[in-house]
């Protein structure tokens, strides 16, 4: 299978959160456009995490300890780490979760 982003329809996941979402058996990427401001609260998950910050400046909370991310920067969450994040600035990020995200199908 093969596809192009440009083809992959937006959807809105949370308020602020535009994410084009890419599914496979045991994987799921998310290309996300996030809105200044705009939180996701604080939540864990079964599924390891690797977070990278393409542009924007993202406020990030792993196990209570808070930094500021910009371009270039990778966090790696472990499944059922808790976390939260606030966009500072317009952002897009590129989430990768494995296994797959079944509720953003």
């Amino acid at each position: 299978m093969s596809l192009n982003l440009s083809n992959i329809p937006s959807k809105e996941i949370m308020p602020g959160y535009h994410g084009k979402l890419v599914h496979s058996q045991h994987m799921s990427i998310a290309f996300w456009e996030v809105k200044k401001d705009a939180i996701v609260p604080e939540h864990a998950h079964m599924n390891e995490q690797i977070m990278h910050v393409m542009e924007g400046d993202f406020e990030f909370t792993l196990n209570g300890d808070t930094k500021t991310y910009g371009p270039g920067d990778i966090v790696i969450i472990a499944p059922q780490q808790k976390h939260s994040g606030k966009a500072l600035t317009d952002c897009k990020l590129l989430d990768v979760f494995s296994p797959t995200r079944e509720e953003y199908r």
